[in-house]
């Protein structure tokens, strides 16, 4: 009987160790930005933002609670399970990049990845996660091209190129019916899948607009002098310049412009390095008037997107920028689909993923929601326009969406 009696008691302490393992169980996630390099600050603006993520999903927030996961505390569907998100540094670069993520999914064993931020190293570290059969979620490379390579395991949230694109000219064409001078566009663009991707789009969308493109001026990436290309605009003096840049060469145009005394009437940024808090602070004041896309604008007091930003600044002393908000986006997004899994199974995540519908008031940015379809995109992203205003940037199309009233031509300094 004593036997008996040791027997059922270990059996009792073992189930209660088993129980109280998979309560605090830690479910890994791999995320993959540029902490290092051109695009570090952004880079780690959207680290950031995920830990606020994590924080989010990990503790109770009872007044996010159209969020999912916020009300509660780690993932119900894994018995509270709390989510660790390993960090890795892609150095701005393709390579680093794709070692990164076969680092993470071989020796960190994480059950899914997230990133890179810059599309090119998009490409790369999605490769490795598709060839290793792991679950990767772009929230911000909106490259063409990153959903036409037939992935399994590749899912997008944010906006693509195409509807960026579509978005800038539907704006121009306002422009004109106002009675803005709007016939000729430059596009300037670092060389980068990035930038390369958008300007092509871009080109497409503006000319079947009937707007005449008279200029596209690619430049290397991280360069260290614009003033070859800023004169050039200032030669042809187009109605419209629409840039996509990261933020050291965001940075350069905007003193380079200043010093050469140019200013198009109206001047469009592509997000990147022009809407990160790093050119914002150093740089806003030179491009007042610049029009900026964007997904994410803080709400009304009270609102998710308002308390989201508010948690964020006390975290790091600036408001949720677009990419970082997209990030933070995608994170969620994630976690919502490993939860719904109820396991760290990637194969069932995926599936998760593949059933993902999250509706407008479940999502921090100003997406319509978030559904993929059979390539991984999202077909309820959507974008808005911003304009630099006083140093901040303000709503201001479409009309649905705005805050503040658009005002051109563009001023800048």
């Amino acid at each position: 009987m004593l036997w008996i009696g040791r027997a059922v008691l270990g059996v009792v302490v073992a189930t209660a160790l088993s129980a109280g393992a998979m309560a605090q169980q830690t479910v890994k996630i791999g995320a993959i930005y540029p902490l290092s390099g051109n695009a570090a600050s952004a880079g780690n603006y959207s680290k950031a933002a995920i830990e606020l993520g994590v924080d989010i999903v990990n503790n109770a927030h009872p007044d996010l609670k159209d969020l999912p996961l916020a009300a509660t505390q780690g993932l119900p569907g894994l018995n509270g399970a709390k989510i660790e998100v390993v960090f890795a540094d892609n150095q701005g670069t393709p390579a680093a990049g794709q070692n990164q993520a076969l680092r993470l999914i071989t020796e960190e064993k994480v059950v899914a990845l997230l990133g890179a931020y810059q599309s090119g190293i998009t490409v790369t570290a999605s490769a490795m996660a598709e060839r290793h059969g792991i679950p990767f979620v772009t929230p911000e490379s909106v490259a063409a091209n990153l959903t036409e390579r037939g992935f399994k395991w590749f899912f997008r949230t944010t906006p693509v190129a195409g509807d960026i694109a579509k978005a800038y000219v539907e704006f121009l064409k306002q422009r004109k019916t106002a009675g803005a001078k709007v016939e000729t566009v430059a596009i300037v663009n670092e060389n980068t899948e990035y930038g390369t991707s958008i300007a092509s789009v871009v080109k497409d969308e503006a000319t079947k607009g009937g707007f005449n493109v008279a200029l596209v001026i690619p430049y290397p990436a991280n360069t260290t002098d614009v003033q070859p290309q800023v004169l050039q605009l200032k030669e042809k003096n187009p109605d419209v310049v629409v840039f996509v840049s990261y933020t050291s060469d965001a940075i350069l145009y905007a003193k380079t412009m200043k010093d050469l005394n140019y200013k198009p009437a109206i001047l469009i940024a592509d997000n990147a390095g022009f809407n990160d808090p790093s050119f914002v602070k150093t740089s806003g004041a030179l491009v007042e008037g610049l029009i900026n896309r964007s997904s994410f604008a803080a709400g009304k007091p009270g609102s998710v997107s308002a308390i989201i930003n508010d948690m964020f600044k006390k975290k790091t002393g600036v408001d949720l920028d677009d990419p970082s908000g997209r990030g933070l986006q995608g994170f969620l997004t994630l976690a919502e689909a490993i939860n719904r899994a109820g396991s760290t199974d990637p194969a069932k995540i995926q599936a998760a993923l593949r059933a993902t519908d999250l509706k407008a008031n479940q999502v921090v940015t100003g997406y319509n929601g978030v559904k993929f379809d059979e390539k991984g995109q999202n077909t309820l992203g959507s974008s808005l326009l911003t304009q630099m205003q006083g140093g901040a940037y303000v709503p201001v199309w479409p009309a649905d969406k705005a805050s503040g009233e658009i005002k051109l031509p563009y001023k800048g300094w």
